[in-house]
């Protein structure tokens, strides 16, 4: 019965497009904090409320794509 109640969670895909430089401290740590510290990496993450917090404070240095 718990099994049922499971929702399989999406992923994203996180790919920085943008430079850190000249931004504030804190948007440097939540890339750090995606796995993204250089251009064009991408990432695979867990589609989470914590996740999607992080890539709206970053949103105009990442694209963010469904991956799954």
């Amino acid at each position: 019965m718990a099994d049922d109640k499971k929702q399989k969670k999406g992923t994203l895909k996180v790919t920085q497009i943008a430079s850190p430089i000249g931004r504030h401290r804190s948007q440097r740590v939540v890339l750090i904090g995606l796995g993204l510290n250089k251009l064009h990496r991408s990432r695979v993450l867990e589609d989470t409320p914590a996740v999607r917090g992080m890539i709206n404070k970053v949103h105009h240095l990442v694209r963010v794509e469904e991956a799954g």
